[in-house]
């Protein structure tokens, strides 16, 4: 059986039905790429949405911290006032039964230069001698170590005093373990409460280091 030769009519009906087909499959995929554009936008809102719930959050968090803090500190300041209330009346009497013979007390003393600023809790003084008092509520060995680094810059910051000779003492109601040790060991007196005041808890061989 002899084939029919193929037409120009049935070049263009194949064509047809390709392009048709073409036409299906482009209209097939564009809306498969509408309905994953539709999902990443829907998924992209949420991201959005979950991205803004998180910085309302972390902006609430932000402003409790900063009012907890600022209670903490406002709290820490009041404990620290009421040790220097506690200390002061006691002071002179205490150095000078340790042989250091002081006359005046000068609460809250701040200087504040070019180079330097300073604030000390409590001096105390007379004519060749003073004493520079730390108080804390809770006294931990960086504060031993801040208040070393004070005195050490304590003539530059009050240049009054460049000529006296300079005793520190650290004060608390409470002390981390080891840290009345540790600030003996570094020249420095110890007060902490006992009874209805404070004592120099140092024992009578302890010999003060001078700044």
């Amino acid at each position: 059986m002899s084939q029919q030769p193929i037409t120009i009519e049935d070049i263009y009906a194949i064509f047809s039905r390709s392009r048709e087909e073409f036409q299906e499959e482009l209209r097939i995929s564009r809306l498969e790429y509408d309905r994953r554009a539709a999902e990443a936008d829907k998924r992209s809102a949420e991201a959005d949405k979950r991205a803004a719930e998180l910085d309302k959050s972390l902006d609430k968090l932000r402003k409790s911290v900063a009012e907890t803090t600022r209670a903490v500190n406002g709290l820490t300041s009041r404990w620290g006032r009421f040790v220097e209330e506690l200390v002061e009346p006691a002071v002179v009497r205490l150095f000078q039964d340790r042989g250091i013979d002081v006359k005046e007390k000068h609460p809250r003393v701040s200087v504040k230069r070019q180079n330097v600023a300073m604030e000390i809790d409590i001096l105390v003084v007379d004519t060749t001698d003073v004493v520079l008092v730390e108080c804390k509520s809770r006294l931990s060995k960086d504060d031993v170590d801040e208040f070393l680094e004070k005195l050490e810059k304590f003539k530059l910051a009050f240049p009054a005093y460049k000529n006296y000779q300079a005793y520190g003492a650290v004060a608390g109601i409470e002390i981390n373990e080891g840290v009345d040790r540790y600030a003996y060991q570094k020249g420095l007196f110890v007060i902490r409460p006992s009874g209805d005041t404070v004592e120099i808890v140092n024992d009578q061989k302890f010999k003060p280091i001078t700044w």
